[in-house]
C-alpha cells in the first residue's frame, strides 16, 4: 500500500467514504511510514501513536454510524511543534520548552478536532521560527526529502518535509516573513500564507505578532483548500482575527476567468538564479497561452522589505520572549543562585544563537536612544511597502513572483552566515509586512533535481482567486505529481 502515503487528502478521503479502507488502517499506514523514513528525514519531534489511533478508531465508528463530524473526517495531519495542543509537548524546538506540555489547545487545534482529523505528532522547525532552513532547532536538522544533503526550508521545514516525504498528507504550519511558502517552495509542495486575521492565532507562540500567520501544507491546492476551509474563520480570543466571510474555497477552483497578472520587476533582479527565472518566464508563457494578461509593475519600496522586515520582526521577537524568563513555566537554571541569576542563566543556557542574536537586535532598536530611528522609521516604511501593493492591485489582479531566489541550498551552507540566510526570504517579507495572502506550488526542477517555487500574491481575503490561478497551472502540469524516492 506504498502507494497511499503520496496519494492527496481529497483521494484518501474518497477511499474512505467508499470504505475500501478504514481511518485505523490509514494512519498505521502512516504511523509504519513515519517510523520507517524519518530517521532520514527527521521531520516529527515527537509521535503520540496511542492517541492517534484512538481518534482513528472513534472516526471509523462516526463513519459507520453516519455521523461525520466534518471535511477531514479520518484524515492524519501533523502541526509544527509551536501550535498548543493540550497534553503534547510545545517546545517550539528550543531547550527553554523542553519538558512542557501544553494545557490548552490552540484555536486551529480546535478546529481540527471539530473536523474529525488524526493529529500524528510534532513537527520540527527553527527555533521559535526563528530561520530559513530548520538547522536552528535545538534538538535535529530536517532533511529535504529530493536529497538529503540539503536544507527543506524554513523555519516549517518540518511540516513541508513530512508532507512531501508522505509521512503525512497534510500538515499545518506558521509564516511569519515566508516560514511556509519558502520551504513549500524548497519541498515542492503545495503551501498558502492565509491573509492577515483569517486564521486564529490563538495558541500559536508568537515570534512577531503583526506578521505570524497560521496556514496549510499539502500535496496539491485543492488539499490547501480542504484545510484551510476547517482552519479560517473569526475568533473572539484573537484581537487581530477579522470577521471575513469564508467561501467555499474549493467549489471556486475552477471558476476563475483570465484576469491581469502583475510581474513585478523587482523580483526579478540580481540574485535569482538563472534556472528559477528562466522557470518563472515559462510559467509567464504559459498565463500568456492561456488568455492571461500579464503587466509589468513596479514595487519600488521592495529594496527596504529585509531590513524593515528584520527591525520589526526582531524587536516584536525580544517582546515576545521576554516572558521565558526561567520564573514561571520555561527552564530554570540549576546553577542560578538568585532571581538576577535565574533570569541570566536559565536563558542564557536554553536559548539557541540565532533566538539570542534577534533578542539582542530587537531590543537594540527598541530602546529609547534607538527607537525612532529604527522602530518607527521602520514602520513607516512599512506603510510604503504596504501603499506599493495597493497601487499595484489598482492595474491587476494578482501579482507572480518566484517563490525564492534559490532553490534548496546544502545544509550548512548559509548557517554561518546569517545575511545570506536572511536573504532567502527576498521575494517573501513584503507579503507578510503588507498582511497579504500569498500561495506557492512547484512549477520546474533544477538541473540538481531540486524543485523551484512558483508564488503568487493577492489582495486581502481573496485566497480562493489564488489558488484557482494556481490549480490551472497544477492541472496543466505533472509536478504536484512527482515524489521524492526514500527508502
Amino acid at each position: 500500500m506504498e502507494e497511499l502515503f503520496f496519494k492527496s487528502a481529497e483521494d484518501l478521503l474518497q477511499m474512505l467514504a467508499k470504505k475500501s479502507l478504514s481511518s485505523v488502517e490509514l494512519t498505521q499506514i502512516f504511523l509504519k511510514r513515519i517510523k520507517a523514513v524519518d530517521p532520514k528525514i527527521q521531520a516529527f519531534l515527537s509521535l503520540d501513536e496511542e492517541r492517534s489511533l484512538q481518534q482513528a478508531k472513534a472516526s471509523d465508528e462516526r463513519r459507520a454510524k453516519g455521523k461525520l463530524l466534518g471535511l477531514l473526517d479520518g484524515i492524519p495531519v501533523g502541526m509544527k511543534d509551536v501550535i498548543a495542543e493540550k497534553g503534547q509537548p510545545l517546545t517550539c524546538a528550543s531547550k527553554i520548552l523542553e519538558h512542557y506540555i501544553s494545557p490548552y489547545d490552540a484555536t486551529v487545534t480546535e478546529s481540527l478536532y471539530r473536523s474529525g482529523a488524526i493529529l500524528m505528532g510534532r513537527l520540527n522547525l527553527d527555533e521559535f521560527a526563528m530561520g530559513s532552513s530548520t538547522e536552528n532547532s535545538a534538538y535535529q536538522k530536517t532533511h529535504n526529502p529530493w536529497n538529503l544533503a540539503y536544507i527543506p526550508g524554513g523555519s516549517s521545514g518540518g511540516s513541508a518535509a513530512a508532507v512531501c516525504a508522505g509521512e503525512v498528507p497534510l500538515a499545518l504550519g506558521s509564516d511569519t516573513g515566508g516560514s511556509i511558502r519558502q520551504p513549500a517552495a524548497c519541498c515542492g509542495i503545495a503551501g498558502l500564507k492565509p491573509t492577515y486575521g483569517l486564521v486564529s492565532r490563538y495558541g500559536l507562540s508568537a515570534l512577531a505578532s503583526s506578521l505570524d500567520q497560521i496556514g496549510p501544507f499539502a500535496r496539491n491546492v485543492t488539499d490547501l483548500g480542504l484545510l484551510l476551509q476547517v482552519i479560517a474563520g473569526y475568533d473572539e480570543r484573537d484581537s487581530t482575527s477579522c470577521n471575513a466571510e469564508i467561501p467555499n474555497y474549493n467549489q471556486l477552483l475552477k471558476k476563475q476567468q483570465p484576469c491581469r497578472i502583475g510581474i513585478p520587476k523587482e523580483y526579478f533582479s540580481e540574485g535569482i538564479d538563472l534556472e528559477v527565472r528562466q522557470a518563472i518566464e515559462n510559467v509567464i508563457k504559459f498565463y500568456e497561452k492561456n488568455g492571461y494578461s500579464t503587466v509589468d509593475i513596479s514595487l519600488p519600496h521592495t529594496h527596504y522589505a529585509i531590513p524593515v522586515y528584520h527591525v520589526i520582526m526582531m524587536a516584536e521577537a525580544s517582546s515576545n520572549l521576554a516572558r521565558f524568563d526561567g520564573i514561571r513555566y520555561s527552564h530554570r537554571s540549576p546553577k542560578a543562585t538568585n532571581a538576577t541569576d535565574i533570569y541570566f542563566k536559565s536563558r542564557g543556557e536554553s536559548f539557541g544563537s540565532e533566538v539570542k542574536r534577534r533578542i539582542i537586535l530587537g531590543t537594540y532598536v527598541l530602546s529609547s536612544n534607538h527607537l525612532e530611528a529604527y522602530y518607527v522609521r521602520a514602520q513607516k516604511v512599512r506603510t510604503r511597502i504596504c501603499e506599493d501593493f495597493a497601487k499595484a492591485f489598482e492595474t491587476v489582479d494578482v501579482i507572480l513572483s518566484p517563490t525564492t531566489p534559490t532553490t534548496a541550498f546544502k545544509l550548512g551552507e548559509k548557517i554561518n552566515d546569517p545575511l545570506q540566510m536572511y536573504l532567502s526570504d527576498i521575494c517573501t517579507v513584503s507579503v507578510n509586512l503588507s498582511g497579504l495572502p500569498a500561495l506557492s506550488i512547484p512549477c520546474g526542477f533544477s538541473k540538481a533535481g531540486l524543485p523551484i517555487g512558483l508564488q503568487f500574491i493577492g489582495k486581502a481575503f481573496h485566497e480562493s482567486e489564488l489558488m484557482s490561478i494556481a490549480y490551472l497551472f497544477e492541472k496543466a502540469h505533472d509536478f504536484a505529481l512527482r515524489f521524492p524516492s526514500i527508502t
